[in-house]
């Protein structure tokens, strides 16, 4: 038997959001739903330039704290145009009913191309997941897990290093 979904509220910021087709998923089987920038004026972003923060026009209340949002840029941008996030992936908290602001980035090299935004861009997109909060426990030293008992562990080389490549 499945669960009902999650029922989050969206508090639009920017009437000219419904105009854009928000909100929207990409296709039917989307993970992400498209945020737009609504900006008043178009937006240059230099080649690795800092960062700028672009009003997604919206807030929303997760409120389950079972569940968060993540913000990620959108794949073809990205790639082809070198549109990327400032923070990498942003995380919305199930209590945090603020603002949608999306930090985005142009990693292409300078001297390059700058990345042009236009009010109503889709420019990123939101993921809703769920979220484990596992119990944690204080150990003076690495204990063994079961089934993993033995003298060399994993990560003993560093960055969680095997040995091989």
């Amino acid at each position: 038997m499945s669960e009902p979904p999650l029922d989050v509220a969206i508090r639009l910021l920017d009437g000219r959001l419904p105009g854009w087709g928000f909100p929207r998923w990409g296709s039917d089987a989307a993970a992400g739903l498209d945020l737009h920038a609504c900006l008043d004026a178009p937006l240059e972003l230099a080649p690795q330039g800092p960062p700028a923060l672009i009003p997604a026009g919206i807030a929303v209340m997760i409120g389950d704290p079972a569940w968060c949002g993540l913000v990620f840029p959108r794949s073809g941008l990205g790639h082809r145009e070198g549109l990327v996030l400032g923070n990498g992936t942003g995380v919305i908290d199930a209590d945090y009913e603020g603002p949608l602001l999306v930090s985005a980035w142009n990693r292409n090299p300078a001297p390059g191309p700058a990345i042009a935004i236009a009010p109503g861009d889709r420019i990123a997109q939101l993921v809703f997941t769920r979220v484990t909060r596992p119990r944690l426990r204080i150990v003076a030293d690495a204990e063994p897990r079961p089934g993993r008992e033995g003298d060399r562990r994993r990560g003993s080389g560093g960055f969680g290093s095997s040995g091989r490549r």
